[in-house]
This record gives C-alpha cells, sequence and structure tokens, in this order.
C-alpha cells in the first residue's frame, strides 16, 4: 500500500464530533510518549503532521488523520489513522487517568467506521494490566489487531528479539512489527499489514 495522500481531519473530544464520511478507522492506541505522533509522520512522510510533545500526557483529544493510499490491486482506498490519547502518565491525577479509560471506552463502543486497532508498545517496557485489557476490548469487538514495537532503534538486535518473545509470550501476541521512526524501519510492513486488516473487514 503506498500513500497518495494524507489531511488532518480534526480534534474530537466527543462521538458528535467524529467525521461521519463512513471511512474506516485504524485506530493508534499506546502509552503517552509512546511514538504514535512520530510514527504518524513517518507513515506518511511529513515531518510535522502530528504533533509530538516532550510532555507526556499532552493530547487529550482523537485525532482523524484521512489518508488515500493504492493499494495492491491498484485501487484508491480512504480511511482515517486515528490518533486516540496516550495512557498511563504517572504525573496525571488518577481522576484524568479514570476519565481516559471512559474517554477511549466511548470511542470503542461510539465509533461507526473503527475497523482495526494498532497497538504500540514500547519493547524496552513491561506491558501493564491497561494493555492486557486494550486487547480484551478488541477481542469483544472483534477487532483485528496490529502490534507494533516502537523506538526499535534504542534496542540491540538481540535484546530486541529477547524483549519480543517475553512480551509476546506474556501478552498472547502472533507476530509484531519492529518500528523505528529514525530509519524508517517497519514502515512498509506496517503500510502492508494495514492493507491487509482493512481487506479482512471487507470479506
Amino acid at each position: 500500500m503506498k500513500i497518495r495522500s494524507v489531511e488532518f481531519i480534526k480534534s474530537a473530544v466527543s462521538p458528535e464530533h467524529y467525521p461521519t464520511e463512513g471511512f474506516p478507522e485504524i485506530a493508534l492506541v499506546g502509552k503517552s510518549n509512546v511514538g504514535k505522533s512520530s510514527l504518524i509522520n513517518t507513515l506518511v512522510s511529513r515531518k510535522k503532521l502530528a504533533k509530538t510533545s516532550s510532555t507526556p500526557g499532552k493530547t487529550r483529544t482523537i485525532n482523524f488523520y484521512k489518508l488515500d493510499c493504492i493499494v495492491s490491486d491498484g485501487r484508491v482506498r480512504s480511511f482515517y489513522l486515528v490518533d486516540l490519547p496516550g495512557y498511563g502518565y504517572a504525573k496525571v491525577p488518577r481522576s484524568e487517568r479514570k476519565s481516559w479509560r471512559e474517554f477511549i471506552e466511548d470511542y470503542f463502543q461510539s465509533s461507526k467506521g473503527l475497523s482495526a486497532m494498532a497497538v504500540l508498545l514500547d519493547a524496552r517496557r513491561d506491558p501493564t494490566e491497561t494493555e492486557s485489557n486494550i486487547y480484551r476490548w478488541a477481542g469483544e469487538l472483534e477487532l483485528p489487531v496490529v502490534t507494533v514495537f516502537t523506538k526499535s532503534d534504542k534496542l540491540s538486535n538481540n535484546k530486541m528479539a529477547s524483549r519480543r518473545a517475553i512480551i509476546k509470550k506474556k501478552l498472547h501476541l502472533g507476530e509484531v512489527v519492529i518500528f523505528s521512526s529514525l530509519s524508517g524501519k517497519g514502515k512498509a510492513e506496517l503500510l502492508g499489514v494495514m492493507e491487509e486488516l482493512l481487506d479482512t473487514q471487507d470479506s
């Protein structure tokens, strides 16, 4: 899958603000500072489309990006890449962490276009209960999921292989995409997997 064009559509804080064009959506879910914004910028080859922040937990809205892509059979296909607020930042008050869960669950339940989920994990960190819950939600919604290990450039190949085995076992994962926003590693693979996820929902 090759990206032909990309456009930031809107930020939303409640279901009535979600786009209504009916395109399928792939939601990006991950901890604060796991690299969601950097991943988006790398995927679409735009340095500043999604704003990155050194302050974890800054994003408080759901951001919708419309991608027009040329898929394997030559057709043009459009979908939304949906950047969900990050979770798990310790300095965020407990009440706000609870609010995050309700905010995200509301999106999962209310979105009419949600077709797949990309769960971003920092391979250097052990998974938490929140990650387990995210995979559970995906299962309950019968959503296909791709797991992406971000910041792969921070680990040696041997260390990455070890961490991948540990996390896959703990979360009962299938294959994962190893991604680096610095080198672009995993970009083509992830776009290919996203095309497959969208095709799965069509069938």
